[in-house]
């Protein structure tokens, strides 16, 4: 008998400006200039999730953790994982080993005092490990991470490896947990959230959905970030058209599909749907 399917949920927990996309026009030493809005859109998501009734992980930046210690709580309270997006949204590949296992180490230390819950789980800025980083998967073991969800394996011009696994696979005692890809008439393509899911028709993304939790090992991996429910955020003028284009597409109808998702299936934490909780 077929295992049922899964489908985790999970949100990254980063603001309007913290983006890659933006992140040629506006500097990290810049970011305490522009209003939070991360937490009360976090909080609406937390809304909409218990409407569903539906759990999630919300791997979160150790920089809005400290910001937005009670958010943390809020979170574990209502029965989802806590878990790390890194400090500062820095890829991996732009860190050495040390820099990488300094800021895992620093980031679990935030969000567990101010969730009162253990981090078990990590998402690379920019889904970034990859066979760039062959170590990182001996430092997120040692510094006390049980999974990470750090693979987009797709090809894309600011991430991904189209040669990587599709389902959930271990990498030492590590899990590597992807985020869900479809294949279709052998080529592979993204169903896991953001941007592509803000573009795509509804009816696509379900049924892509559909194929990834039939056709991988593990569970199907669906995200999202804060500000995509966040249509009045301001707007950064100076990004390239490109950017601009990606960041923004269908923001104002993002509530309203991720409403009909979540009643489309019985989502789980990424850490449940491992089997790990």
């Amino acid at each position: 008998m077929a295992a049922p399917a899964r489908f985790a949920m999970s949100v990254d927990v980063e603001d309007y400006f913290q983006v890659w996309a933006f992140s040629g026009v506006i500097r990290r030493a810049d970011w305490d200039a522009y209003a939070l809005r991360a937490e009360n859109n976090t909080r609406r998501l937390l809304d909409l999730f218990d409407e569903a009734d539906a759990k999630a992980t919300f791997f979160t930046l150790g920089w809005i953790a400290e910001r937005a210690p009670a958010l943390m709580r809020d979170i574990a309270a209502r029965g989802h994982e806590v878990a790390s997006h890194g400090y500062d949204h820095k890829k991996v590949f732009d860190q050495t080993p040390d820099e990488f296992r300094a800021d895992l180490t620093l980031t679990k230390r935030i969000l567990e005092e101010a969730s009162g819950a253990r981090v078990r789980g990590f998402r690379a800025a920019g889904f970034s490990i990859d066979a760039r980083t062959p170590w990182a998967y001996a430092i997120l073991q040692e510094t006390g991470h049980d999974y990470s969800s750090s693979s987009h394996p797709i090809a894309h011009d600011h991430y991904g490896d189209p040669d990587a696994p599709r389902g959930s696979h271990h990498v030492g005692r590590v899990i590597e947990a992807p985020v869900a890809t479809a294949e279709v008439f052998g080529r592979r393509l993204s169903c896991a959230g953001g941007g592509w899911f803000r573009a795509a028709p509804y009816a696509l993304s379900k049924i892509l959905l559909d194929r990834a939790s039939a056709t991988i090992a593990g569970p199907a991996i669906f995200y999202l970030h804060p500000w995509e429910i966040d249509p009045d955020q301001p707007r950064i003028d100076a990004a390239p058209l490109k950017s601009k284009l990606r960041h923004y597409v269908n923001l104002g109808a993002m509530e309203k599909k991720l409403a009909r998702l979540l009643r489309a299936y019985r989502w789980m934490r990424v850490d449940a749907a491992l089997g790990l909780s």
